[in-house]
């Protein structure tokens, strides 16, 4: 299985941070990072990556990459913002989309992906929701975006700068695509 991992944005988006100043692409960046040691244990899981950590990859480049390579899932990495995002406000939660005409394997997928990351951060479910996102339209394959808490909230902002939160959003989102498509780890020889 061809799985490509997308830490949403990149270093210079503009707007894309903290109240307080941490760069989403960072959090984005660590739980990529975290997915693909966990997802590499796994038999005949090949990963790639869409994002670049020299440059922003801008979204039709990273869709045509995942087309390219014919890999079978796009899962997008992101945390929320509601506001301005000059200062902090009460928006919480997980949430995943998926996009509006393929929603029957993304549906299960972002199902099993929702519940478990709701279930390991203890964090609000907002829900699987439909989205036209382009990550999610332009890609050939089942896409999910995940966002993994708000930005904008003073308590999660805190939790998405910690690496513990990072890794414990890892394994959810991992934990959600084994279940979805019953991968075995690989035997140790």
């Amino acid at each position: 299985m061809k799985i490509m991992i997308d830490a949403g944005h990149g270093y210079s988006t503009p707007g894309r941070q903290t109240v307080d100043g941490m760069k989403e692409y960072e959090f984005n960046r660590a739980v990529a990072i975290e997915m693909k040691k966990i997802l590499t244990s796994y038999e005949g899981v090949i990963i790639y990556f869409s994002h670049s950590d020299e440059k922003d990859v801008p979204l039709n480049e990273r869709t045509t990459k995942a087309n390219q390579a014919k890999v079978d899932l796009f899962v997008s990495i992101h945390a929320n913002a509601h506001g301005n995002g000059k200062e902090w406000t009460s928006a919480e939660g997980i949430e995943t989309f998926i996009y509006t005409s393929r929603p029957k394997t993304a549906l299960g997928l972002a199902s099993k992906v929702q519940a478990a990351l709701v279930h390991r951060t203890c964090r609000k479910n907002r829900g699987v929701k439909l989205a036209r996102f382009h990550v999610l339209k332009a890609t050939k394959m089942t896409a999910i975006l995940c966002e993994c808490g708000f930005m904008t909230n003073k308590t999660e902002a805190k939790l998405l700068r910690t690496a513990e939160y990072q890794k414990t959003c890892a394994e959810a989102i991992v934990e959600g695509i084994e279940l979805f498509y019953k991968l075995s780890k690989q035997t140790k020889e």
